[in-house]
């Protein structure tokens, strides 16, 4: 029996995998502006200095991840959506803000798998 696929059997990135990439990283951008602006207040606000060492970590991991699947690398698939969920759970514990770039960019990254990931599931290493 032959085997039947909907899916585009090509490796190359199209229009679609790109731009549903560039709005990741754009809300990505987005949450990592957030987190600048609360540690220039981070004195008036009194957040603890501790709190910014693990969020820019966290930021940075995340557009690591994202990289990551721009490369067709499945570890970004599963490390990037845990990391903005722990970003945004930090965020919403620590200082009680609800980020909607991250409810955004969850919403993005939902889209994007249904888009472009699934259909290029194999090239994914």
């Amino acid at each position: 029996m032959e085997e039947y696929s909907y899916f585009d059997e090509d490796p190359k990135k199209g229009w679609g995998f790109i731009l549903a990439f560039a709005a990741l990283m754009l809300f990505t951008v987005m949450g990592l502006g957030i987190d600048v602006d609360e540690y220039l207040q981070h004195e008036y606000l009194e957040i603890p200095r501790w709190y910014f060492y693990i969020i820019f970590s966290i930021d940075v991991l995340m557009m690591i991840g994202l990289i990551l699947m721009f490369f067709y690398r499945k570890i970004g698939i599963f490390m990037f959506p845990t990391l903005l969920v722990l970003h945004f759970f930090m965020h919403n514990y620590y200082l009680s803000t609800f980020l909607y770039t991250d409810v955004t960019n969850l919403f993005l990254f939902t889209g994007f798998g249904m888009l472009a990931i699934i259909p290029k599931w194999k090239f994914f290493k």
